[in-house]
This record gives C-alpha cells, sequence and structure tokens, in this order.
C-alpha cells in the first residue's frame, strides 16, 4: 500500500470529522485512597465544560469498592487506578486493576452526565476512549517504573508508584 491508497474499510470522512473535534482534557489525580480491600489512585478526567465534583469521586468510589470487593476472585493483587469521566456525552468510571501474571483487568460504568446514581456496567467489548487511554498508558508505566522495576520495600515502591501521576491536559 502506497500513501495514496486507503483500503475501503478506512472511513476517511469519520476519521477526519474525529480529528476535527479532538481536543485536550483536564486530568486530576485526586490522591491514593483506600477502596474494598485495594490501593485506587484515583482520577478525575473532564471534558471541556464538565467538572468531577467531590459527590462524583465519592459515588465512583463505593460503586469501585463494590467491584473491588471481589478482586481476589480474579486474582487482583490489591493495586488499582480509578478514573472518574465527565465525559462530552455522559460520565463514565473505570476499574483498572493489577492481577497476577502481569494482566490487568478493566471495569468500565457508564451514565447519563450528572447522575452518578445511574452508573451500570459499560457494555460488552466496550473500551477505554482516547483520553482515558492516555491516562491509563501513563499508570501502566508507573506501575512497571516503581513496583516492578522498583528497589526498596514495597511499601517504598507503593509509595512512588502512588506520587507518580498524570496531570493537566491529556490528548
Amino acid at each position: 500500500m502506497n500513501d495514496h491508497q486507503i483500503p475501503t474499510a478506512v472511513d476517511a470522512e469519520a476519521l477526519l470529522s474525529l480529528s476535527q473535534g479532538h481536543h485536550g482534557r483536564t486530568t486530576r489525580a485526586l490522591g491514593t485512597r483506600e477502596a474494598g480491600g485495594h490501593l485506587v489512585k484515583t482520577y478525575a478526567l473532564q471534558a471541556p465544560g464538565r467538572t468531577v465534583t467531590e459527590q462524583d469521586v465519592t459515588a465512583a468510589l463505593k460503586i469501585a469498592a463494590a467491584h473491588l470487593e471481589l478482586g481476589g476472585t480474579r486474582g487482583s493483587l490489591g493495586l488499582s487506578v480509578l478514573i472518574v469521566h465527565a465525559g462530552g456525552d455522559g460520565d463514565y468510571l473505570l476499574v483498572h486493576t493489577w492481577i497476577e501474571g502481569h494482566m490487568s483487568d478493566l471495569a468500565i460504568f457508564s451514565g447519563p452526565a450528572g447522575r452518578p446514581d445511574q452508573l451500570r456496567p459499560g457494555r460488552t467489548g466496550l473500551a477505554p476512549c482516547v483520553w482515558e487511554a492516555a491516562v491509563l498508558a501513563h499508570e501502566r508505566d508507573a506501575f512497571s517504573r516503581h513496583v516492578l522495576d522498583g528497589s526498596g520495600t514495597i511499601a517504598d515502591r507503593l509509595a512512588a508508584w502512588s506520587s507518580d501521576t498524570v496531570t493537566g491536559s491529556v490528548r
């Protein structure tokens, strides 16, 4: 394939439309908390004009705790990342957990904007959006750097992991 041949399955018009609407989203690290017996590094991710409130975070931690309490059955190692995303088309909650065998577990909840009481498990096959994936990519690197490849006690490694966050605008 040369630069001028585009496979028929590629929707060039849709890709150009997406690129024109692409923008940065504000990310705030909200600290590491305990929920469902796990250490949970928590983030707020906000679309333009949207804000993640403390009420949203409290509701998200409650949902995450219920999910994480079953972590032992999925081989959880006790470390998780929570993304509370006030999106452009609704609200999303991602619970990413490190599990045995260098693997991870991901649960996505979604619901209408500003209604944390209506967050429900996402449909089968739902995956992180580009902004959520940017946070999770940082977290994959932080986990590898500080926990897997780090030095010192586990407490030292977890402290380094907890303090390594992404903030500002993600694209």
